[in-house]
């Protein structure tokens, strides 16, 4: 088991970590905007369960294999990429159908936690971090290194999901308060869907670097 002074060094880096906006961030809050809270908050949940499936996956070792297999990296890289890049496209050729009905259809909220989940998992780079970043904290001689992965890996996921639900909670209800401008509304389906696929297209344009 970690010491305590360690737990409040690694709750302490995650937070500075997760202070900084990045592609789930940027996710979360278009799923706020274009959905509505509640559905950045369950798109949020799928992230944070992702996250936990990596960190399993990097306390087993298998993130290593990934960092070693640079086919295994290209592939999943670019299947994360493409789905992005769906999304966007979907969003965008849409828009004119919800212009139309005056409100986006509501999508079931299980369907909003896999795209989440799916997004995070499909990003290698997620994988590669939680591999660099959490052994740092890891002491072999305070017990079993595979619950010490996991421990590390259950606080970054929380705190993880509460950093994305306040980003997206902001966004939604910034959103909601400018729902009733038909401006804004055609404005937001651009915007939505162009993120969408500028986070596809970086995230297969850019290296190994962290999320």
């Amino acid at each position: 088991m970690p010491t305590s002074t360690t737990l409040l060094l690694f709750m302490l880096a995650a937070a500075g970590l997760l202070a900084i906006p990045g592609p789930a961030v940027l996710f979360a809050m278009t799923r706020s905007v274009d959905m509505g809270r509640r559905a950045g908050t369950v798109s949020s949940l799928g992230i944070a369960t992702a996250d936990l499936i990596h960190t399993t996956a990097a306390a087993l070792g298998l993130s290593a294999l990934l960092l070693t297999s640079a086919l295994a990296f290209t592939v999943v890289k670019y299947l994360g990429a493409a789905y992005l890049v769906y999304l966007g496209v979907r969003t965008l050729l849409k828009r004119d159908e919800l212009h139309q009905k005056g409100s986006a259809e509501p999508q079931p909220l299980a369907r909003m936690f896999v795209q989440g989940m799916g997004v995070e998992l499909l990003n290698p780079k997620t994988a590669l971090f939680f591999l660099a970043f959490l052994p740092q904290f890891v002491d072999p001689t305070r017990g079993a290194v595979v619950m010490q992965f996991l421990i590390f890996g259950c606080i970054y996921a929380v705190l993880g999901f509460c950093s994305l639900t306040l980003y997206g909670f902001v966004a939604g209800t910034l959103a909601t308060l400018l729902k009733s401008s038909i401006r804004f509304q055609r404005i937001q389906r651009y915007v939505t869907g162009s993120i969408y696929i500028a986070l596809g297209l970086t995230a297969a344009f850019t290296g190994s670097e962290k999320k």
